[in-house]
C-alpha cells in the first residue's frame, strides 16, 4: 500500500462531481468528523459523493494508487483515525422512497433511519431500527441490525431484498440473493471488507403503535433489578423487548431531577400487544424496586427514541460488548460487583438486551451471534476525572462475564480486536467470508484482512 508520505505526490481523482477534499480545504474537519470524538480521524483525502459514479470513481482511484478506502455516513461506527486512508463519505446520498404497497422502502447509503420511520409511518408501517433513530440505516444494517421489533422480525438484515455495491475493481453491481449469491450473504452479516453500499431495498413490518418506554431505579436496587430481569425476561412472548442498563447519568440540568448525576436502573421495554396486555406483562417489574421516573406509555412509533433515550449529541467513548447463554444469579453478583453503585466503576452504561425470539431464526446472511440468549454492550466517557480509567473497567466487566461468554454480535463489539471479532463467526462462517473476500477485494482494498485474511 501507498503510504502518507508517498500520497502526497498523488494527483486527485478525476470525473468525481462532488467535493474532494484535503486536510487543507475548508469544510474537511467537518465532513470527515465522527460521531465518537475519541477519535479525531486524518484520511489522507475525503470525497463527499453525490452518486454511486462517484463513489465507483473514487474507489478506482484509490485502487490504482494503492491506497487503502474507508466509508462513512453519520460516523456512528467509527473506532479508529482513518490515517492513511482514502474516507468516502456518503451523507449526501439519503434519498428515501417507500412502496407501501409491496411495504419496502429503497433508501441511499447516507440516510439515517428518522426519514425512513417517519416516512413509512404515514402508511402505518416501521422499519426494523435500532434504539436511536439518529444512526444510518446501512451501517447497522450491514452489521446485522438488533433493534426493539428484533424478537418479533429478526436482524435488519434478515429482510433485505437487494443491495447496489461498488466492490475494489470500481465496479457498480446489484445484489440479490439470486444475483452474486456469495456477496449478498457475506456483506449481510460481514459489513466491511467487500465493498461500499450506495443503495438498499428492505422490508418494512406493519407497526404503527407500541406499548413501552422506561422505568428507572435507584441505582443502589440495581442487583434486585438485574436478578428479577433475568427470570422475567426470557418468558416474555416474542412481541416484547426489553433491556436493562445500569447508568451513570450526568449533571445536566435538562434531565428529570432525580436523575441528574445519579448511578441507576433503567428498564427498556416494548410491546406489541395491546396496552392492557403489556400493562400487565410488565407488572412484576413496575414492583420489583421503588421507581423513580415510569414512561411506559402507547406510543405512536415515530416516537421509538424514547425508550432507550439514546445520546442525541457526540461523545468522547470506549464501547465494548460480548453476549452471554444465560444469566443465572452468579452473572448479576458479577455484574453488580464490576459495575454496580459500590464498586466505584467508570463506566457510564452497562446493558443486557434479551434476544431470542426471531434473532434465532437462521437467514441467509452471515450475521453471528444468534444463538445467545443476552447482548451487552458497555460505554465509558473518555472525559472528566475517571476518563484513565474507563479501558480497565471496561475489561473488568468483559472479565466477570466470561463463564457465559457466547458469540457476540458486530454492531455490538465496539473498540474489539482482529481476534475478537474473527471469534464472532464459526470456523465454517469465517472461512467462507475470507474466500469471498478474497475474490472480490484480493488487495485487501476495504480492510478485509484485518478480520477475514
Amino acid at each position: 500500500m501507498t503510504t502518507v508520505a508517498e500520497s502526497s505526490n498523488l494527483g486527485m481523482p478525476e470525473h468525481i462531481q462532488g467535493a474532494v477534499l484535503t486536510p487543507d480545504s475548508p469544510g474537511f474537519t467537518e465532513e470527515v468528523a465522527g460521531f465518537n470524538l475519541a477519535h479525531q480521524p486524518t484520511p489522507i483525502v475525503a470525497v463527499v459523493a453525490e452518486s454511486d459514479q462517484d463513489v465507483a470513481e473514487a474507489v478506482r482511484w484509490a485502487t490504482t494508487s494503492g491506497l487503502r478506502v474507508t466509508v462513512q455516513a453519520t460516523g456512528h461506527g467509527l473506532t479508529g483515525d482513518l490515517a492513511g486512508t482514502v474516507l468516502i463519505s456518503t451523507r449526501l446520498l439519503d434519498g428515501v422512497v417507500i412502496d407501501a404497497q409491496h411495504r419496502t422502502a429503497r433508501v441511499g447509503a447516507g440516510t439515517r433511519w428518522r426519514a425512513v420511520i417517519d416516512a413509512a409511518a404515514e402508511f402505518g408501517l416501521a422499519p426494523l431500527n435500532g434504539s436511536s433513530s439518529g444512526v444510518g440505516v446501512i451501517g447497522y444494517t450491514l452489521g446485522g441490525g438488533l433493534g426493539p421489533l428484533a424478537r418479533r422480525y429478526g436482524f435488519a438484515a434478515d429482510h433485505v431484498r437487494s443491495f447496489t455495491i461498488v466492490t475494489a475493481d470500481g465496479e457498480i453491481r446489484f445484489v440479490d440473493p439470486d444475483r452474486e449469491p456469495d456477496l449478498f450473504w457475506a456483506v449481510l452479516g460481514g459489513k466491511i471488507g467487500f465493498g461500499i453500499v450506495t443503495e438498499m431495498e428492505f422490508d418494512l413490518v406493519p407497526v404503527a403503535r407500541y406499548f413501552g418506554g422506561g422505568v428507572f431505579y435507584p441505582g443502589a436496587h440495581a442487583a434486585a433489578v438485574l436478578d428479577a430481569w433475568r427470570s422475567w425476561a426470557p418468558q416474555l412472548p416474542v412481541d416484547a423487548a426489553t433491556s436493562v442498563a445500569l447508568l451513570r447519568m450526568p449533571p445536566d440540568p435538562q434531565l428529570p431531577p432525580p436523575l441528574q448525576g445519579q448511578f441507576v436502573v433503567h428498564l427498556r421495554y416494548t410491546d406489541l400487544g395491546t396496552p392492557e396486555a403489556g400493562a400487565q406483562r410488565l407488572a412484576a417489574m413496575r414492583s420489583v424496586a421503588p421507581v423513580l421516573i415510569d414512561t411506559v406509555a402507547e406510543m405512536p412509533y415515530p416516537a421509538i427514541d424514547s425508550v432507550h433515550m439514546d445520546p442525541p449529541l457526540p461523545l468522547p467513548c470506549l464501547a465494548r460488548g460480548m453476549s452471554l447463554t444465560a444469566m443465572p444469579s452468579a452473572a448479576v453478583d458479577a455484574i453488580v460487583a464490576a459495575a454496580g453503585a459500590e464498586s466505584g466503576s467508570s463506566l457510564t452504561m452497562v446493558e443486557f438486551r434479551l434476544l431470542g425470539g426471531a434473532v434465532a431464526a437462521p437467514a441467509a446472511n452471515s450475521v453471528a451471534g444468534r444463538e445467545a440468549a443476552i447482548a451487552m454492550h458497555t460505554i465509558g466517557v473518555l472525559a472528566g476525572p475517571f476518563a484513565d480509567a474507563v479501558p480497565g473497567d471496561l475489561e473488568r466487566v468483559l472479565g466477570a462475564l466470561q463463564p457465559w461468554r457466547a458469540r457476540g454480535l458486530l454492531n455490538f463489539a465496539g473498540h474489539a480486536g482482529h481476534d475478537e471479532l474473527r471469534n464472532l463467526w464459526s470456523d465454517t462462517d469465517i472461512e467462507r467470508l475470507r474466500t469471498i473476500a478474497a475474490r472480490f477485494d484480493p488487495a485487501g482494498t476495504f480492510g478485509a484482512p484485518g478480520i477475514f485474511g
